[in-house]
């Protein structure tokens, strides 16, 4: 199921959009005006081929599905957002939100909560628009995962046959440096160090026409002053866009100032790291809408090659309803066992003889 908005000065225009975009057979799950004017049209569509009506048909007669009891979707947002610990009064607005949805599908009643709530605006590769790329600059408190995300922003750009520059201002921890140096030499990336603002306006000058630049910041304590202010006279040295970098999981209270205080320093968006491995992400929605950010992606794999991914609001819906357990794998028995360690030595003793 595909999710998507639309803003149109109009319903009929809104409408019309969803029809040139999604087809016919897209399914309008909210609709609302907006401030200022205009109106915002949720609808979501099967991303699957659609096939004929006579194969539709044939199909649901020939694998009809016995009858699955009744779910009571507002009740399952409900169950989610309290599982996710999500706070009552941003719980509650999510729940409006998702409140009278056309829709018996709990996941896709979240993700249009979600995209009336928060705003989506995942990171660009670099290429696709270079006139209005701004170098990326990953801040956040110690341990939140930046220097393992700059590494994944720039295999993905490299992915694409992108040209990346990797700075980093993150010299003083002990491993720092060397752990990003480990990544840029697999990825044939000259690594900049700099250790001030004005080192830094000189690597960004140098790095000027690559699709991508992204920056290694150390870690600031959000709640001391002095290490906040070397950050923002870090961040002014060039034309540069703040890139905040939570892991999920976290204190909720503790998510929540966090990002006010990295709001403070100009930060409009939000990566979340650590998505496989938090089971709660009450702290993320809280810090999202107390500081007013933007998702854009977030990491599900610690490996650098994989496991960045950009978020949108049936993507994060999807991590927090639960999803159905998989069957236990069944025992071996110990004979088949046995067989299989047979069968391999006497490849291996069959190879070493036939081997030049």
């Amino acid at each position: 199921m595909r999710l998507k908005s639309f803003h149109a000065k109009t319903m009929a225009e809104a409408m019309r959009l969803v029809r040139q975009q999604l087809g016919d057979d897209a399914i309008i799950v909210a609709t609302r005006e907006e401030e200022g004017g205009g109106v915002r049209v949720t609808a979501a569509v099967e991303e699957d081929a659609h096939p004929s009506e006579p194969e539709r048909i044939n199909a649901a007669v020939a694998h009809r599905p016995a009858p699955e009891p009744e779910i009571d979707v507002g009740e399952a947002v409900a169950d989610a957002l309290h599982r996710h610990g999500v706070p009552a009064s941003l719980a509650e607005q999510l729940i409006d939100a998702a409140a009278g949805l056309d829709t018996e599908d709990p996941t896709l009643a979240l993700g249009a909560a979600l995209d009336a709530v928060f705003t989506f605006h995942p990171l660009a590769n670099g290429g696709s628009s270079r006139a209005a790329m701004r170098p990326l600059a990953l801040v956040g408190p110690p341990g939140s995962g930046k220097t393992l995300t700059v590494a994944k922003l720039a295999a993905r750009a490299v992915l694409k046959n992108r040209s990346v520059s990797v700075i980093t201002t993150d010299t003083v921890r002990a491993g720092g440096v060397d752990q990003l140096a480990a990544f840029t030499r697999l990825l044939k990336i000259k690594l900049h160090r700099v250790e001030d603002p004005e080192a830094l306006g000189g690597a960004l000058e140098v790095s000027r026409g690559n699709d991508l630049t992204v920056i290694d910041t150390a870690g600031r304590n959000p709640f001391d002053a002095e290490e906040m202010g070397d950050l923002r006279a870090l961040l002014a040295a060039g034309d540069v866009e703040p890139v905040l970098v939570l892991p999920a999981g976290m204190d909720t209270v503790e998510a929540a100032e966090t990002g006010l205080a990295f709001k403070a320093l100009g930060v409009k968006r939000l990566l979340v790291t650590r998505l496989d491995v938090a089971r709660r992400f009450g702290s993320t929605l809280t810090a999202a809408h107390r500081a007013r950010l933007v998702f854009c992606d977030g990491t599900v794999a610690p490996k650098v090659a994989e496991g960045l991914t950009p978020l949108n609001p049936v993507a994060l819906a999807r991590l927090m309803m639960p999803q159905p357990e998989k069957p236990a794998a069944k025992p071996v028995p110990a004979k088949a066992r046995a067989k299989t360690r047979e069968t391999k030595a006497a490849h291996a003793v069959s190879s070493s003889r036939t081997a030049p």
